[in-house]
């Protein structure tokens, strides 16, 4: 229980695992005060709840007959509405307070931070204790639970009202704790009124059904997100982390996906929604994990699904250069304004982005490129090459350092082109060494007649790859490992070049070189060695293996051209 002297605007991790239902499943009647919910007996106040119209344009859920596409309209067309209109209002009987919960006041009002929605909250005193009945203004006010009245702001199209009990309120939503128990004038008076639009009516009720009893009677997404909004606005947790499971539950789609990812930033902050949020993102990585398949698709997606589809460890592409080409794409059409493109690339796109494993050829076009504002350019780029010059020990350690993070730039993903470190010397004679590290299930995965490519590299503005196959030997009796070294076609242009592949072995885990050789090179033509190890592929495979150190083969190729 809550210690006394405890922080009373922090009570929402204490509600929240009281009365969670999940908390609560094994026992659920043990919290399930159904029975009581609008009943006198078991009640100490009234609640009065105003229905005013609804927005231009904004349509109400009712039997949850709209889309999802349509839900979300509305709600940002309403939010956008609420953000011109929200003006704090007070209205000034001296037995009367109206509090707009948009516009907070640490002492004179609730506290409650929520720039979405409209909320209004009044208290109102009973006659008894000399206060002034809202529906008693006049004489020709009219009377009754359900009547309506109007001021200024709006008209009150109906008014409900339902007996509840303040204990059980309280201790399922912060909202109802604070104003229960904060110590105002008005926290003592019998009769709360609750102010809210025509369309948030179902959700409420919903809502206060669910802090009685536990569970919803609604299915339908659209109403379920309706229920989930209200239970941020009243943080009302348990009911906000019920909403999400049910939601997740469902079929996902892409619709719903994106949905739920642009839902308002306080409901994607709350804790109790996450797992919901994370199921969108799992979602739509997983559907567009092959970028090149669905470009226009993914080209047309919005910002918090690109930044879902690209955070994943498991997309795709031919290489991180490929990555970085179509951030840039998708950048120019979604924000064709320099200056907004350049903020939305060095806040949100450029974590995206994994330059460590992208080749030294683009990242000398990334300093270079106007897209990106200077500072942050040379930062990612002196990062990557830093990356690039440590030890594969330490890169790997530093990729296990962000292994929980939510943006993991250092680690590699599933690239149709593996990466490569180059180091080139243009004196005194042009040559370049490649190195390539294969992991054990890479390799294992070749047999029996796979083959991976290396990213390119450039080597007298030609560029080359290397390969490595699962192949028939040359008497064709064994399967065995070979690497290959290969020109991108360029046209007629040749190059003749002396070139040599070395390995790491045991016990001494230095280079040992494997083969000599050199080619003239034309376009599309590659060179190499079917048998590299001289070893079967069993041989080559095998545990105690002297190729494989901690997992990895390392391979290297250098390449000079040929005077």
């Amino acid at each position: 229980m809550r210690e006394l002297g405890a922080d009373l605007f922090e009570p929402r991790t204490l509600m929240d695992s009281d009365f969670s239902p999940a908390r609560n499943s094994g026992s659920a009647t043990d919290s399930d005060f159904g029975f009581a919910f609008n009943d006198r007996n078991f009640s100490d106040r009234i609640l009065k709840i105003e229905i005013i119209p609804d927005l231009p344009d904004t349509k109400s859920d009712g039997d949850g007959c709209i889309t999802l596409a349509e839900w979300a309209r509305n709600r940002k067309r309403r939010r956008e509405e609420i953000k011109k209109e929200n003006v704090a209002e007070v209205f000034g009987q001296s037995a009367e307070q109206v509090l707009n919960l948009n516009v907070p006041d640490a002492e004179e009002t609730l506290a409650y931070d929520n720039q979405d929605e409209e909320v209004v909250a009044m208290i109102e005193e009973s006659a008894a204790d000399g206060g002034l009945n809202l529906n008693e203004q006049g004489d020709d006010a009219p009377s009754g639970s359900e009547s309506g009245w109007s001021m200024d702001c709006s008209t009150v199209l109906r008014v409900n009202t339902i007996h509840i009990s303040s204990p059980i309120l309280a201790a399922k939503s912060p909202f109802f704790y604070k104003l229960f128990s904060n110590g105002m004038r008005e926290s003592d008076q019998r009769h709360v009124t609750l102010r809210i639009h025509e369309s948030e009516e179902a959700a409420l009720m919903e809502l206060l059904n669910f802090m009685y009893s536990n569970t919803l009677s609604t299915t339908t997404p659209t109403a379920l997100l309706d229920v989930l909004m209200a239970a941020d606005k009243f943080e009302v947790v348990s009911c906000m982390r019920y909403c999400s499971r049910l939601l997740r539950n469902l079929p996902m789609t892409s619709e719903s996906a994106l949905l739920y990812l642009d839902l308002p930033s306080t409901v994607l902050m709350a804790e109790a929604v996450q797992p919901l949020t994370d199921a969108a993102k799992q979602f739509l990585a997983g559907r567009y994990k092959d970028i090149s398949k669905f470009q226009d698709e993914v080209l047309n997606l919005p910002l918090a699904g690109i930044e879902a589809v690209l955070a994943s460890d498991d997309l795709q592409v031919a290489s991180e250069d490929a990555v970085y080409d179509f951030v840039l794409k998708w950048a120019r059409i979604h924000y064709p304004r320099l200056e907004e493109r350049r903020d939305v690339l060095g806040t949100r796109l450029v974590r995206l982005i994994r330059f460590a494993f992208m080749t030294c050829r683009k990242l000398r076009k990334v300093l270079s490129c106007n897209d990106f504002d200077h500072d942050v350019a040379s930062k990612v780029v002196l990062d990557a090459l830093f990356f690039k010059g440590e030890t594969p020990y330490r890169q790997r350690a530093l990729a296990l350092e962000e292994a929980n993070a939510p943006y993991r730039r250092l680690v590699e993903r599933s690239y149709k082109y593996r990466p490569v470190k180059v180091v080139e010397f243009d004196l005194p004679r042009q040559q370049c060494v490649v190195y390539l590290d294969l992991k054990r299930d890479e390799c294992k995965h070749l047999f029996p007649a796979g083959r991976v490519y290396s990213q390119a590299f450039h080597l007298g503005g030609q560029g080359f790859f290397l390969s490595a196959h699962c192949n028939m030997d040359q008497q064709s009796s064994f399967h065995c490992f070979g690497l290959f070294l290969g020109m991108q076609e360029k046209g007629s242009v040749s190059f003749a070049v002396d070139y040599e592949f070395a390995a790491r072995s045991k016990p001494t885990d230095e280079f040992v070189s494997k083969y000599k050789g050199n080619y003239t090179f034309t376009g599309g033509k590659a060179v190499g060695y079917r048998n590299l190890f001289g070893v079967p592929w069993n041989a080559f495979m095998a545990d105690d293996s002297p190729f494989f150190i901690n997992g990895f083969l390392h391979l290297r190729a250098e390449l000079t051209i040929r005077q």
